[in-house]
């Protein structure tokens, strides 16, 4: 392992706080990362790391030293970029929602891995919060509006959404024609987990969101339990239309106040300010950028900055 590679693992090491996480985003072997740091330690003659049996951390040696490898490193992969006619290798790590993946990333992966093929994409999935830094991730993609990160976001695109029911449900309570029908109706609920309190329904009246909080035959935080919840005429749900295409279309679920139609959904990718000039991810995210969200809408490549590491919006 070279010098850069070394310190690729001490800043991962100073990231993520564990040997062990080290070890499984980068996929060596634990071993490996704890000779790496003893090397380094005994090359530079300072202690970076005070390690105890519940926490590594770096020492005020480590910080600098930590700082000053990001920076090299970042050099190193932009000048190696310049003349690589944009091949990327190495390991990115990313998380998204399964079925948002499924349906805009899947497809077109193939010629994307084909393009880079000394790119190892790891793809994780989930409705939970994620520490970008301490689990080693190199970006994440949400549907929500971000707030207090300091991540930077770039915008993809927006997903309209859609509210509906199983045929069943609405015969026993009714078709709504506008919000204020809906006394005597009942919600499957996301739970969030950034406010860890179930999403009230939201509705588009007079060109205002307003909630129209309902009671919850089930609340649940994952986005395919609500929606075969709904199948089973449970209650009203509101998810992306893309999520809800198929079952619209084969009667499993019915469109209802569509003229009051929820505000669409911003998609966002997320990543930490020191690796955003990654090559990796910097093809990965331009890649993205190309992928059509919503309907047809094509997305802007904004970059703006957050507060928080920690990510756990509703997923769609």
């Amino acid at each position: 392992m070279d010098r850069i590679e070394e310190m690729r693992v001490f800043v991962r090491v100073a990231e993520t706080r564990s040997f062990r996480r080290t070890a499984e985003s980068l996929g060596i072997p634990r071993s490996t990362v704890t000779d790496v740091i003893k090397r380094m330690e005994a090359r530079l003659g300072v202690r970076l790391l005070d390690r105890t049996t519940r926490v590594v951390a770096p020492t005020l040696d480590g910080e600098i030293w930590q700082e000053r490898c990001r920076a090299i490193i970042a050099q190193v992969e932009d000048a190696e970029a310049s003349f690589a006619s944009g091949a990327v290798a190495g390991r990115l790590r990313v998380d998204v929602h399964g079925t948002l993946a499924r349906h805009f990333l899947l497809p077109d992966l193939p010629a994307f891995l084909a393009r880079h093929p000394d790119l190892d994409l790891v793809m994780s999935e989930g409705d939970r919060l994620v520490d970008l830094m301490a689990e080693g991730v190199d970006c994440v993609i949400r549907v929500a509006e971000p707030s207090d990160s300091d991540l930077i976001v770039r915008r993809l695109g927006t997903l309209p959404e859609a509210t509906v029911a199983a045929p069943a449900y609405l015969a026993r309570h009714g078709i709504p024609r506008t919000p204020d029908d809906l006394d005597g109706h009942k919600a499957v609920a996301f739970l969030s987990s950034k406010t860890g309190a179930a999403i009230d329904p939201e509705f588009t009246l007079n060109g205002r969101q307003v909630t129209r909080p309902l009671p919850a035959a089930l609340t649940t935080t994952g986005a395919e339990t609500m929606v075969a919840a709904a199948r089973l005429g449970l209650g009203l749900i509101q998810a992306p239309r893309y999520h809800l295409a198929g079952d619209i279309a084969a009667g499993r679920l019915v469109e209802v106040l569509p003229e009051f139609a929820p505000a669409p959904s911003p998609v966002v990718a997320l990543y930490p300010r020191d690796r955003q000039l990654s090559p990796r991810l910097r093809v990965f995210l331009d890649w993205l950028a190309d992928r059509s969200f919503g309907e047809g809408l094509r997305p802007k490549a904004d970059r703006i900055p957050f507060k928080s590491a920690k990510l756990g919006w509703a997923e769609a």
